[in-house]
């Protein structure tokens, strides 16, 4: 998910994105620990989104 993206959608839609992201995030590190991921690359990028939308919130909030 790009910056321009996340800018474009209001609070209540980040806040839903990120308990979204939050919990994909989960499954696929519990099925990482399993052994079961097939795209381990996506834990990376998810984190990332996840971080891109809490600082767009903290900059909203300011």
């Amino acid at each position: 998910m790009k910056m321009s993206e996340i800018k474009e959608l209001s609070t209540l839609e980040l806040q839903k994105k990120l308990r979204e992201l939050g919990d994909e995030l989960l499954q696929l590190q519990i099925r990482k620990q399993t052994g079961q991921v097939e795209k381990p690359h996506l834990i990376k990028s998810i984190r990332r989104d996840r971080a891109r939308i809490l600082t767009t919130l903290a900059q909203a909030n300011s």
